[in-house]
C-alpha cells in the first residue's frame, strides 16, 4: 500500500509553502506531489518543480467536483507506473486539494475506484490563516468540512497577528474539531508525520458540481512586461479579491506574486523559463473588475497611476 498524505485549506492559506517544506525537509525519500489548481494556470505546480522532481499538476477545479474527479482517478491510477519501481519505490504520496475543495469524498472515492487497494489515506492536514479564517467560516461551508476532516491544523503566518487574533482563530478551530491538534506556524516551518497507521475514517460526502457559485477564476498568461510596484497596487484594490497568484515579466526580470485577502508578496525568480501566468480567483459579484485587471496584464497596461 502507497501512504497518502492530503493537504487542505482555502486559498492563500499557504498550502503550497507547506508542500515546499515537505519535500525540502525530506530530500532523501521518494514524494510524489499532486497539486490540484483551482484556476486552469499551472502557478502551484510551477513552484513545486523548483524544490521537488516528482510533481504532477491538476488544474482547472477541484479534484473533488464532478468535472475533474474524472482526471484525478486517472492520475491516481497511473502514478505508480509513472514513478513506482523495485529499484526506486515511492515513500509516499502528498496531495494537495484546491482551496474551495471539500474533501469528505475522499475515502469514499477511492472505495468506489478499487484505489483504497492501492492507497492508504494516512494523515489530512489543514492550513489556516488567523486572519481571514474566522471569516470565511462565516460564509463558506467547505472550510468547516476542511477542519472536520483533519488530524493536524497547521495555523499559519502567525508572524503577522496578534496573540488575540491567533487565540481566536484557535478557538474557532476547537468548535468545529474538539480535541484536534493546533500546530502554530511561520511559513509553515513545521516538521510533521506525513505517513502514519491508516486509520478509516468514515468521511462521508458528496462530489461538488463544477460550478462554484462562491467564485470566478481567470487565468491570464501574457509576454508583456508589467510595473510590479503598480500590479501590486491594483491587487490590493481589487474588490472581492480571494487569491492571485502567478509569474510575471517585469522590467527587472521575472517576480513570482502572491496576493491573499491579508497581504502580498513578491520574489524575484532568476532564471523563471516557465510560462508568465497568473490566477485571479475573486468572488463572482467581482468578476467584472478581475476581468479588467486581466486584461490590463495581458496587454501591458498595468502602470503606475502618476504615470510613471
Amino acid at each position: 500500500m502507497i501512504p497518502v498524505c492530503l493537504v487542505t485549506g482555502f486559498l492563500g492559506s499557504g498550502k503550497t509553502t507547506l508542500l515546499r517544506q515537505m519535500a525540502e525537509r525530506h530530500r532523501g525519500r521518494k514524494l510524489v506531489f499532486v497539486v490540484n489548481e483551482f484556476s486552469a494556470a499551472d502557478v502551484d505546480g510551477e513552484a513545486m518543480r523548483q524544490v521537488a522532481p516528482d510533481v504532477v499538476a491538476i488544474p482547472g477545479g477541484s479534484i473533488f467536483c464532478t468535472c475533474l474527479v474524472g482526471e484525478f482517478i486517472r492520475v491516481l491510477t497511473g502514478l505508480p507506473e509513472r514513478f513506482h519501481s523495485n529499484a526506486s519505490p515511492m515513500d509516499g504520496v502528498v496531495i494537495e486539494a484546491s482551496g474551495i475543495a471539500n474533501p469528505k469524498v475522499v475515502e469514499q472515492m477511492l472505495r468506489e475506484t478499487g484505489l483504497d487497494e492501492m492507497y492508504a489515506l494516512t494523515s489530512i492536514l489543514a492550513v489556516a490563516d488567523p486572519g481571514t479564517f474566522p471569516v470565511l467560516l462565516q460564509t463558506l461551508p467547505n472550510i468547516t468540512a476542511q477542519i472536520e476532516c483533519s488530524d493536524v491544523v497547521v495555523l499559519n503566518k502567525t508572524d503577522l497577528f496578534g496573540e488575540s487574533e491567533i487565540a481566536r482563530a484557535e478557538e474557532a478551530i476547537r468548535g468545529i474539531r474538539p480535541g484536534v491538534s493546533i500546530v502554530r506556524s511561520r511559513f509553515c516551518d513545521v516538521d510533521l508525520p506525513l505517513f502514519d497507521a491508516h486509520t478509516p475514517r468514515g468521511l462521508r460526502g458528496l462530489y461538488a458540481a463544477c460550478a462554484d457559485s462562491h467564485y470566478a477564476a481567470l487565468c491570464v498568461r501574457t509576454e508583456r512586461k508589467v510595473d510590479i510596484e503598480a500590479l501590486c497596487g491594483r491587487l490590493r484594490r481589487l474588490p472581492g479579491l480571494y487569491r492571485a497568484k502567478g509569474f510575471v515579466r517585469t522590467r527587472g526580470g521575472a517576480h513570482y506574486v502572491d496576493a491573499t485577502m491579508s497581504n502580498i508578496s513578491v520574489q524575484p525568480v532568476p532564471g523563471h523559463a516557465g510560462a508568465f501566468e497568473m490566477a485571479l480567483i475573486v468572488g463572482r459579484e467581482h468578476a467584472a473588475a478581475a476581468e479588467t485587471l486581466a486584461k490590463d496584464i495581458e496587454f501591458g497596461h498595468v502602470e503606475r497611476e502618476d504615470g510613471m
